[in-house]
């Protein structure tokens, strides 16, 4: 066998390029694409990328590192929930930073093809999914593109667009409270001014991302600036 120097080196790695190794169970020797390295780091997670998991869509029969609750080719638009696995496929647990995410944004993506994905803000995360081990998610839809696939992988990552909008609303009749359905998807900053551009502070109390009810000390109109 000649010298490894002695070879030809390949500056431009291909999928179906391949190595020689042995395998674990056997000890047997074996080839090993470049595809298929690949695909093992990307799932068992050997390349850490913060705020990913990986879980595969299987609509029957689910277990550890799973996602359902909805049956093959879904259009992300029309998903409202999904039943998760408490671990995904490089087998960390994730309850504790899902449940952080209640109330920000969470990208569901197809892995290998960016273009297929739901973008949602998470409305809650709790106890009892339709299999073992597993939570609820709910999720309010933003935008996205294409269906699920059964059996494909799937990235959930946290992701939240920019965003410099500003929502304003009126309030025309004088009230003390006053009930803001927005636009937002998020759980805005606030400013309140009275008709005569006043500055006015309450007391607001988020009851969704797309709602918030302010509580005066005495009736008013005006105006209140969110973003």
């Amino acid at each position: 066998m000649a010298r490894i120097s002695s070879y030809q080196r390949d500056l431009e790695v291909q999928d179906q390029d391949a190595w020689i190794g042995t395998e674990s169970s056997n000890r047997l020797t074996r080839n090993f694409t470049a595809e298929s390295v690949a695909k093992y780091l990307n799932i068992k997670g050997k390349i850490s990328i913060s705020a990913q998991m990986v879980f595969k869509f299987k609509p029957a029969l689910p277990g550890l590192g799973d996602f359902a609750g909805v049956v093959d080719a879904t259009p992300f638009a029309n998903i409202t929930t999904l039943d998760i696995s408490t671990t995904d496929k490089s087998t960390q647990n994730v309850v504790e930073f899902v449940n952080y995410l209640v109330g920000n944004q969470i990208l569901i993506s197809a892995q290998n093809d960016i273009s297929t994905f739901g973008h949602y803000s998470i409305t809650s995360y709790t106890v009892g999914g339709s299999f073992a081990n597993s939570y609820t998610l709910i999720l309010s839809y933003i935008g996205g593109n294409g269906s699920l696939v059964e059996n494909q992988l799937y990235d959930f990552a946290e992701f939240s667009l920019p965003s410099s909008q500003t929502f304003t609303f009126t309030q025309a009749v004088p009230a003390a409270v006053w009930t803001i359905n927005h636009t937002l998807n998020k759980h805005p900053s606030i400013s309140v001014v009275s008709t005569a551009n006043q500055i006015v502070v309450g007391d607001a109390s988020y009851t969704s991302t797309t709602q918030v009810v302010i509580t005066f000390a005495a009736a008013f109109a005006g105006k209140a600036y969110l973003n």
